[in-house]
């Protein structure tokens, strides 16, 4: 199994949510914006500086900064 974290997930490509490695008000925030296991993630791009990335996430575009995306585990699909 291919698993990382979805900072590491390349433009385009689409992973599976296994689990949040963090807590505290991040992780509900996360959890509020879909990020729960078994959803679906695409990376749709970068900034020019490479922090923020944009994902698809339950069919809505949510940017995360490295820092945050590092704690959410995916499996590559």
């Amino acid at each position: 199994m291919n698993i990382s974290s979805l900072s590491e997930l390349p433009v385009g490509r689409i992973s599976e949510v296994l689990r949040l490695n963090t807590s505290g008000p991040m992780r509900r925030r996360l959890m509020d914006i879909g990020l729960i296991p078994n959803t679906r993630v695409e990376c749709l791009g970068r900034s020019p500086s490479g922090d923020p990335s944009a994902y698809m996430i339950r069919g809505a575009v949510i940017a995360l900064r490295r820092e945050d995306a590092s704690t959410v585990i995916i499996k590559k699909i």
